[in-house]
């Protein structure tokens, strides 16, 4: 039976996910080195490459280069096709290129697919993959139309720029990169409703994971049927959304720099848009550093929980910020087992949020220390950037590109981080497994 490198080195799938990610971005920024993708004459520092090659492929968005005038057009496809790889997810694509070229796939290759995409079984991983990369492009190609017919007819643009910039953003929203082939990124359209709310769409939907657009999309008109996975992310994206877009509003109503100068209905339009970028996406309509410090925490806590798993979101996810809700709720009520819309949730769930939560908590904590370190800037800024990198966000207060080469490695390390996920990156770096044959006396500590 074929089987792939990877499966020959014997890999754990967890470590095939790892090392095909930083493969990616070693490739794209071997790409972007060349003298062709820059726009002006020479190449591009090394750094420059590493951290915008990275930013796509983990789909965060962060930039120390203005995309449109530092990178060629050879440069942006590249760009834009890390961004469809990294979206997708490195073992799936690579799973596709096999299923075209051979017709079948290995074992191996089922097994590290599956991982990647949070599937339960390895019954079906081809259809599984094939209707990821149906939904990825008929959403794709929907956003793509409507962005391609607004900048055409709206805005006078050539057919061709229409379409390049339609496809471009298309992708980049879907994914949730929040990459612009605009300098300002999309403050020029933050008033206009058919450029924001089709990206806006996107953003939420790549949010959503696969998993739960997939059931979607075969029993909508069956809610009973959804599964707790589908159920949680729906309501906390919905819960989430409606949050981020009052609290920025409410906050930032009356600052001229963000939505003063706007109508009541431009206001909740840029504010509903802020509200959906940090969902993981990066875009902006309004000037993040213009913003107020209450604002940049409220987007702070939506970074970090981020959007659904197993999709083109980052952030801990919201089921995970769900699960450790339920737990509390569950202790402060005194019962015994967590249950969740009439279901009850592993116990095995419970470790796994707890633990995600905590090694992000304290990759945030040490980048934002070693940061501030090596900086003289706030915490608020160094916060927000942290966690937008960690949550593979790609707003900015402003000061990536003014960091210095030391801490824009700390922000590479923290993108790659919260793409690959730190469960699945400590199971990968992980030699083996143990598996305990005996338990050890119980004993209770005092707590709190």
């Amino acid at each position: 039976m074929h089987r792939s490198g990877l499966g020959r080195l014997g890999l754990h799938p967890a470590q095939a996910v790892v090392i095909g990610f930083a493969g990616a971005v070693i490739v794209g920024t071997l790409l972007l080195l060349l003298p062709i993708s820059n726009a002006g004459p020479g190449s591009a520092t090394f750094m420059e490459a590493l951290f915008t090659a990275t930013s796509a492929v983990c789909v965060t968005g962060h930039i120390i280069v203005d995309t449109p005038v530092f990178w060629s057009g050879f440069g942006q496809v590249i760009i834009l096709v890390l961004i469809q790889v990294g979206g997708l997810g490195i073992m799936i694509f690579a799973s596709l290129i096999g299923m075209s070229l051979a017709r079948k796939m290995s074992i191996r290759s089922r097994v590290t697919a599956a991982a990647e995409a949070r599937s339960v079984g390895l019954a079906d991983v081809t259809g599984l993959i094939r209707r990821i990369v149906g939904i990825t492009a008929m959403i794709e190609a929907a956003v793509f139309v409507a962005l391609t017919l607004r900048f055409w007819l709206g805005y006078g643009y050539s057919l061709g720029d229409s379409a390049w910039y339609g496809v471009f953003h298309a992708v980049s929203s879907f994914n949730n990169a929040g990459f612009s082939t605009f300098s300002d990124n999309l403050v020029g359209f933050a008033t206009d409703a058919w450029i924001c709310l089709p990206i806006a769409l996107a953003v939420i939907l790549g949010g959503l994971g696969f998993p739960v657009m997939m059931q979607l999309r075969r029993e909508f008109r069956h809610p009973l049927h959804w599964t707790m996975n589908t159920k949680l992310v729906l309501v906390g994206t919905a819960t989430l959304l409606l949050i981020g877009t009052v609290l920025t509003c409410v906050i930032e109503w009356s600052n001229p720099q963000t939505l003063g100068g706007m109508s009541p209905a431009e206001r909740v339009l840029a504010g509903f848009f802020h509200s959906v970028q940090t969902r993981t996406a990066g875009f902006n309509s309004v000037p993040i550093g213009e913003m107020n410090p209450e604002t940049w925490l409220v987007s702070d806590i939506l970074m970090f929980i981020g959007g659904g798993p197993a999709g083109t979101a980052g952030g801990i996810k919201v089921t995970t910020f769900l699960v450790l809700f339920f737990i509390m709720v569950t202790e402060l009520r005194g019962e015994g087992a967590v249950n969740i819309f009439g279901k009850r949730l592993s116990r095995a769930v419970h470790r796994q949020a707890i633990t995600i939560v905590l090694v992000s908590v304290a990759a945030v904590i040490a980048a934002t220390g070693a940061i501030m370190l090596l900086t003289d800037l706030a915490i608020d800024r160094v916060l927000f950037e942290v966690i937008s990198a960690f949550g593979t966000v790609g707003l900015s207060t402003g000061i990536t590109a003014d960091l210095p080469t030391a801490a824009q490695a700390i922000l590479v390390a923290l993108m790659f981080l919260g793409r690959i996920g730190p469960l699945t990156l400590g199971t990968a770096i992980a030699l083996r497994q143990r598996r305990i044959l005996y338990e050890l006396p119980k004993e209770r500590p005092v707590i709190g």
